[in-house]
């Protein structure tokens, strides 16, 4: 699946304004922890697992606030500005849907 042929159907409740100035509040929060700072001083992408400078890493949500994530330790990991902004509003579970398609269709191909 291509980003022109994604959408998302975001709820109601995932993008009331209050809820996500909270979950933005806590990520801040969250940046100014020693364990974020253990995570980010590691320099390590969490997507394409290449090394960074721990001020090349942006904190993102695996499953982003808009789709109901939220900041919390298990919800957040660094990564480099090129995986985040390519990751966009996917979760795992849509990567890995995409990537599957992508075998599909790949075989598919061979097989004409």
């Amino acid at each position: 699946m291509t980003k022109k042929e994604s959408f998302y159907v975001l709820n109601e409740f995932d993008i009331d304004p209050q809820r996500l100035k909270r979950e933005r509040d806590r990520a801040r929060k969250l940046k100014k922890s020693q364990w974020w700072l253990d995570q980010v001083n590691r320099g390590v992408c969490y997507y394409c697992e290449k090394k960074f400078a721990p001020g090349q890493l942006t904190l993102d949500h695996v499953v982003p606030l808009a789709r109901g994530g939220k900041s919390q330790p298990g919800n957040v990991v660094p990564a480099c500005k090129a995986c985040n902004r390519e990751k966009s509003l996917d979760t795992p579970v849509d990567r890995v849907l995409a990537i599957m398609a992508e075998i599909k269709k790949a075989g598919s191909s061979e097989n004409e």
